[in-house]
């Protein structure tokens, strides 16, 4: 059997509960000004199949696609060649749950910066760890 076939990463998934009401949390994952309050600078607009681009700082203009938008409670997309980006959210009587998936990951795929996915995934894992931490504060304030 070939390796190559077989080399999927596990999907990075951060699932936490924020004090915060559901429509606050769309907007802060779901808007342009939203998402650049706790990620990065982007122009996004929540609208299928809209083509946006995050501003990754050193990293440059990622390039990504709206491939699925279901308000308030999940929204895909496309960031860069490999990955997905997809935020679920739960109305928990007046709480929201929200799950951060980043699926995409291949142990043979090299990022556009020449970096082994294995290596990145692990950094991107603990950059969301911080990251979904930033955005609690934001829709908790």
């Amino acid at each position: 059997m070939d390796n190559k076939t077989n080399a999927a990463l596990p999907e990075i998934r951060h699932t936490l509960i924020f004090n915060a009401p559901i429509q606050k949390v769309w907007k802060a994952v779901a808007t342009s000004e939203g998402l650049a309050a706790w990620f990065m600078p982007n122009d996004f607009q929540p609208v299928l199949g809209h083509e946006f681009h995050l501003n990754a700082g050193p990293y440059g203009m990622s390039p990504c696609k709206v491939t699925e938008i279901d308000p308030p409670n999940r929204l895909s997309f496309n960031w860069g060649k490999d990955w997905t980006l997809t935020f679920e959210l739960k109305d928990l009587d007046g709480k929201t749950e929200f799950t951060l998936i980043h699926s995409g990951w291949d142990a043979n795929t090299v990022t556009e910066f020449g970096e082994s996915h294995t290596i990145v995934r692990d950094r991107m894992d603990q950059g969301w760890a911080g990251l979904t931490k930033s955005l609690g504060a934001y829709v908790e304030a």
